[in-house]
């Protein structure tokens, strides 16, 4: 992701609680910065078991979610939250595999992820996916 820690961030959204999920500690990290600079509340979840424990507790706005994880998924974790929790928005990110990054996105859009997010990806990209995704109609 690239962009300084420092930049401001633009005052797009109104606060909401949102998961970020993926294994890669780092990123996962980054985007809770960025996302709680922004007014949100974060939650972290290292992989889709993980995820579907913490949403089995707690009701969240967005869900940031990778696509290859150990454990589970993200195309697992997807039907699981459209099917229990129709209202949350998913925001589907994917740096690829052995597909590449489009497949699994476009896999992800037919499970029910509302916005695509190709990584690497810039700061205000995940603020502005995190937005679109909160303005789609359920």
């Amino acid at each position: 992701m690239p962009g300084k820690l420092n930049e401001p961030f633009l005052d797009m959204m109104s606060p909401c609680a949102i998961l970020v999920v993926d294994d890669e500690e780092e990123l996962r990290e980054l985007m809770r910065h960025v996302l709680e600079r922004a007014g949100h509340t974060v939650t972290c979840a290292s992989n889709g078991c993980e995820a579907s424990e913490v949403i089995g507790r707690c009701q969240f706005d967005v869900v940031v979610t990778d696509m290859l994880m150990p454990d589970r998924d993200g195309l697992e974790l997807i039907s699981e939250i459209k099917s229990k929790h129709r209202a949350t928005k998913i925001v589907a990110i994917s740096g690829g595999g052995q597909v590449g990054s489009d497949q699994y996105l476009t896999m992800a859009k037919g499970f029910g992820a509302d916005v695509l997010l190709r990584k690497p990806f810039a700061y205000q990209a995940l603020l502005s996916a995190v937005d679109r995704a909160r303005a789609e109609k359920t």
